[in-house]
Order: C-alpha cells, then sequence, then structure tokens
C-alpha cells in the first residue's frame, strides 16, 4: 500500500473504465495523520489533500502550503455555519455542502469577499438519518437553489452506508448529477474507489491506503 500503489489502482481502474486517468482526482486524505507521514507524502510530490475540519486544517496545512508550492486542501466532513468563513479562507473546494442555511451562509461571504472555493452539495444517498447530506428527491431543489444563489456548485459527493453495495449509491449520484449538468463526482474511498471509478468519480477521497491506519487514541 502507499501513494504509489493507489495512482497504479486508479490507472488500472480508469483503463478498465476506458477513462483517462487525468480525469480522476485523487485527494489523499490527511485527517488525523501524524504530520510526517503528511510530509513524506508531499516529498513524493503529491498535492492534493482533504481534511474533515476546519480546526485541524488550521494547525497543519499553513505552514505546509508555505513550504510546498501547489498545495490544495478540500474539506471533505461537516462544516458548521460559523467556521464557514475559516473554511472558504484555507479549502480550495468543499465537498460538503449539506443544506440550506450553509449554502446561503456561503453565498453571503462569497459577496462580501468577492471569492468562493469551488462546492459540492451533499447527498445522503442512503437516507440514514445519522448523515449529513440532502435527501436524494430533494437533491434538485437542493442544486438549483444553490445556484440561484450563485454558488459555484462543481459537482456532488456522497458517503454510501458501510453495509450496502456501494455501486448503488454511486449510480444514483451519478444519475442525479447528470440531470442537473453537474461534472463532478466526489465519490469512492479506500476499499471501494475502484467501483466509484467504473460509474464516472472525478474525485477519490482515500486515507488509510495512503498513509497507513489512523491512531485515534
Amino acid at each position: 500500500m502507499g501513494l504509489t500503489d493507489i495512482r497504479e489502482r486508479i490507472a488500472k481502474a480508469c483503463a478498465a473504465a476506458e477513462r483517462n486517468a487525468e480525469d480522476v482526482q485523487l485527494i489523499a486524505v490527511s485527517k488525523v495523520q501524524p504530520n510526517a507521514r503528511v510530509e513524506a507524502v508531499l516529498d513524493q510530490g503529491h498535492r492534493l489533500f482533504g481534511e474533515n475540519k476546519v480546526q485541524e486544517a488550521q494547525g497543519k496545512w499553513p505552514e505546509f502550503m508555505q513550504r510546498y508550492d501547489g498545495v490544495q486542501v478540500h474539506l471533505l466532513g461537516p462544516l458548521q455555519t460559523n467556521k464557514a468563513r475559516a473554511a472558504m479562507e484555507l479549502f480550495s473546494a468543499i465537498h460538503s455542502v449539506d443544506r440550506p442555511k450553509l449554502a446561503q451562509t456561503l453565498a453571503r461571504l462569497a459577496q462580501e469577499t468577492g471569492a468562493c472555493p469551488d462546492l459540492f452539495l451533499q447527498v445522503n444517498t442512503g437516507e440514514e438519518e445519522q448523515k449529513a447530506g440532502v435527501m436524494p428527491a430533494n437533491a434538485d431543489a437542493f442544486i438549483a437553489e444553490a445556484r440561484a444563489l450563485d454558488l459555484p456548485v462543481v459537482g456532488l459527493m456522497c458517503i454510501p452506508p458501510v453495509h450496502e453495495t456501494p455501486s448503488l449509491h454511486f449510480a444514483l449520484l451519478r444519475k442525479i448529477a447528470e440531470r442537473n449538468g453537474l461534472a463532478g463526482l466526489s465519490m469512492g474511498m479506500s476499499s471501494d474507489f475502484e467501483e466509484a471509478i467504473a460509474l464516472g468519480a472525478t474525485h477519490v477521497r482515500v486515507g488509510s491506503a495512503i498513509f497507513g491506519e489512523r491512531d485515534y487514541s
């Protein structure tokens, strides 16, 4: 396992799906990873990373961004409205826009600052009560609302339920994106990114398979 292995697997999955490997961006999910591991991946030339929490990213990335050119960090985890301004300053994309109130806050801040990261709207494809994201039945309306706010909506994101076949959820997300003219599909993690690529993923989020298992202790 490691960065080279994951890149090779992405290239194979793209070839099998008759897709160009350059159309799939690998987000190295660095949440809760020690800085030494992150630095090792930076030293291998990788420049796109994902974090789950604004505060953790603020403590880690400004220094790395000064030392390494071209680093981009995407927010993958839930975003509280009171952290929206900090998130917009630090991240080049936010994958977890999951409710109208957050979209409205981002739109207000974008008007105020004149800038906004790329946004992915999160769809709760499994309709799980404990999970963030708009329900599939409400996705079209949410996309329309976010666009009406002049937000740079580039795609959709989902996290399939743990005990269900992920490909069904990837296919559903793709269908919603296609009928709304959205090109970006943020889907697929360490265990299922090949399936996601087969179904059109443009951004895959891989953490432990690159960095090693996380230590939450």
